[in-house]
């Protein structure tokens, strides 16, 4: 059995319309797990129901082998960092973060050890003694995340919690919680819609959809091989087109080309996609009858180190990333290589 487990989880808030519908999922103890999907995808209703906010209609909720769907949330001895800091303003920051250890009742020397050592860990020390209101928005979410470490949780639960923060600051804060988690060893569960900082982040990722986990894998497994046309959209995947299965690791296209495609094969999968850097652009002479696709020049938009080009084919609309070693002009007719271990068929 896993550290963590979610069994046939349901959720509905008029027993009508379900908004998580028979979800499991299993975490191993140390690992840090995101729920990735887009607004509405059930994501935060899941960490809602791991933090005992909402009993689920049906379905139980495991951690250490003990059954605690029915658990109240301050039983759970769970630390939660949330969008909002939610720092006591009147407070210095070693008060904030000895907050819960004082509702623990805990021996003062005991206290005054944990927030000091806390404090080394989120790079607070010099910190201690100052207000909220004295701190930058990085130092603030680092203390809410050290008032959620100090009380060493059995499960740490982060909903969003770089949101509220500039681009830059966003990716130093998840590099911080990366090396804070791996040093502590805390099993973490961590809610996001942006696709970068969960793959930067994660050991597992969960992509949910309408209340249902698309795929559930490493980054690295969900960047390469998405495994339905929702994930493959989410995660970046732009060009999409049909394809009739021929034998195991052979298509036809709707213009009668032959595809071939190197990835896992499985039967009553259709649908063809790739992703733009990967699609090449060739001379007549290397095309040859399988993976490649004549088209003319659409729409040629400038990216920085490469251009994009709207092509139209015969099997659709693709969109293609190429360096500038070549600058092709709209209205070119240009063939496009279609590499068999990129195709991705979902």
């Amino acid at each position: 059995m896993s550290y963590v487990e979610l069994n046939d989880i349901r959720v509905s808030y008029d027993n009508k319309t379900d908004i998580l519908k028979d979800l499991n999922l299993s975490i191993e103890k140390g690992e840090l797990v995101s729920l990735l999907g887009p607004s509405g995808c059930g994501k935060t209703t899941t960490l809602r129901v791991i933090a005992g906010l909402i009993e689920p209609n049906d379905g139980e909720f495991i951690v250490d082998g003990k059954n605690l769907t029915k658990v109240p949330v301050y039983k759970r001895e769970f630390g939660m960092v949330f969008q909002s800091y939610a720092l006591f303003p009147h407070l210095t920051i070693k008060e904030n973060i000895a907050f819960g250890l004082k509702l623990r009742k805990e021996k003062k020397s005991s206290i005054d050890k944990k927030v000091k050592d806390i404090l080394a860990i989120t790079g607070l020390g010099e910190l201690g003694d100052r207000y909220p209101k004295q701190l930058s928005g990085g130092q603030r979410q680092r203390v809410a995340l050290a008032r959620a470490l100090v009380i060493e949780p059995k499960l740490l639960l982060l909903d969003e919690p770089l949101s509220n923060l500039d681009a830059k600051l966003r990716v130093a804060m998840r590099i911080e919680i990366k090396r804070i988690q791996s040093q502590l060893g805390i099993t973490s569960v961590f809610v996001t819609h942006d696709q970068e900082e969960c793959f930067s982040i994660s050991d597992k990722v969960a992509v949910m959809n309408k209340g249902i986990i698309e795929q559930f894998d490493t980054p690295e497994e969900i960047y390469k091989n998405p495994k339905s046309e929702f994930v493959a959209r989410f995660i970046g995947f732009e060009n999409f087109f049909d394809l009739t299965p021929i034998e195991k690791g052979k298509y036809k296209t709707v213009d009668g080309t032959t595809f071939l495609s190197t990835r896992q094969w499985e039967p009553g999968k259709h649908i063809g996609t790739i992703r733009p850097d990967d699609i090449d652009i060739v001379s007549n002479t290397e095309s040859t009858a399988t993976n490649t696709v004549s088209g003319t020049i659409k729409v040629r938009t400038f990216l920085g180190k490469s251009y994009q080009y709207e092509i139209e084919t015969s099997i659709g609309a693709l969109l293609v990333n190429e360096v500038d070693d070549v600058i092709y002009q709209v209205g070119d007719t240009v063939t496009l290589m279609i590499p068999a271990h990129k195709l991705i068929i979902v």
